[in-house]
């Protein structure tokens, strides 16, 4: 892996934006897979993309877009993934072209629904990636911060770390430092629960629970999110790092959290429909604690946050009296 390899960035949300504004510091130039061949026209015309993060402008003669998947993969060494994970099957379900021999990231930090796994797994098992050529982007970063130029930190895992410290060098700029990390299992896991914390963070603020519980609800989270990995995948890491820790507290509390507001529009009494219908983006912990509820049936561990979250948004419990009964679980 070399920077003369060429990087393609599957996804045109929010998250996409900021890796592309990234790349645009390091790279001559890359490719972009929009699904609307409407929205790349109208990027090439305003140069920004049309519908998130409009302020962040781009050299749009350094980039390939492409409307088919086939078509970019073909012409990429490295596949960004910066798709929902809930719509990731739908993605590449026409995706015919050998991606086995390509390095493949993550930047997803979700579940696979029905399949139940993280997202290199998914990738390995569907298109035989192996494992030492899969990377995850994990944070603590928000997309609306990398816009501004905000000091930001990311976390690039892979079972090889040469391959891993490579692809990070393509990150790194003014804005952002890069740590690496041979945890894909954690670093993904990790990403995928502190959504659901993020989710139950919203709910008791829109409860109006106070600064005291919700310090006691990131503590007893960042425990939840510990046994699971460890559960999971029992290998010696350090969750009170910025990937696993740091990337809790930005979710939990940032404004720019759309896994808190979703969670902060269901403790005022917001139906989940409603909440997203409002939101216009994708609250990655609503499918997420579905997916986890269901993976640790074969590992039960003590999830009590989790199971609350699930019981609110699945079995229609009262926020009020399902958060009242998670405050007799915490310590």
């Amino acid at each position: 892996m070399d920077k003369k390899q060429r990087i393609a960035i599957i996804g045109s949300g929010s998250w996409a934006t900021a890796l592309a504004k990234m790349l645009m510091h390091n790279v001559e130039g890359f490719n972009w897979y929009f699904r609307s061949e409407d929205n790349i026209k109208l990027f090439k015309k305003y140069k920004h993309n049309p519908k998130y993060l409009r302020a962040v402008e781009f050299e749009t003669e350094r980039i390939d877009f492409y409307s088919d998947i086939n078509e970019i993969a073909e012409n990429s060494d490295i596949l960004i993934f910066v798709i929902p994970s809930a719509f990731l099957k739908d993605a590449v379900k026409d995706l015919t072209v050998d991606i086995s021999q390509k390095f493949i990231v993550s930047a997803i930090k979700g579940i696979v629904p029905d399949d139940n796994t993280i997202v290199g797994e998914f990738f390995h098992e569907r298109f035989n990636v192996p494992f030492e050529s899969i990377g995850v982007i994990a944070g603590p970063c928000h997309a609306e911060e990398v816009a501004r130029e905000l000091l930001s930190y990311l976390t690039i895992a892979c079972p090889d770390i040469k391959k891993a410290r490579q692809f990070a060098f393509n990150l790194e700029c003014p804005f952002i430092r890069t740590h690496i990390s041979e945890d894909i299992y954690g670093t993904e896991y990790s990403s995928v629960i502190k959504n659901i914390i993020s989710l139950a963070s919203g709910i008791a603020h829109g409860l109006r629970y106070g600064d005291n519980f919700q310090a006691v609800l990131i503590s007893n989270g960042i425990q939840e999110i510990k046994r699971f990995v460890d559960t999971v995948h029992p290998i010696t890491r350090d969750i009170k790092s910025s990937a696993y820790l740091g990337d809790l507290l930005v979710t939990g509390y940032s404004q720019f959290s759309r896994n808190r507001t979703f969670g902060m529009m269901i403790g005022k009494g917001y139906s989940t429909r409603s909440a997203m219908l409002e939101m216009h983006m994708v609250a990655e912990g609503y499918y997420a604690v579905k997916c986890i509820k269901e993976i640790n049936e074969r590992y039960n561990v003590n999830m009590p946050i989790t199971d609350a979250v699930y019981n609110i948004l699945y079995e229609n419990i009262s926020p009020s009296i399902e958060l009242r009964l998670l405050t007799e679980h915490l310590r």
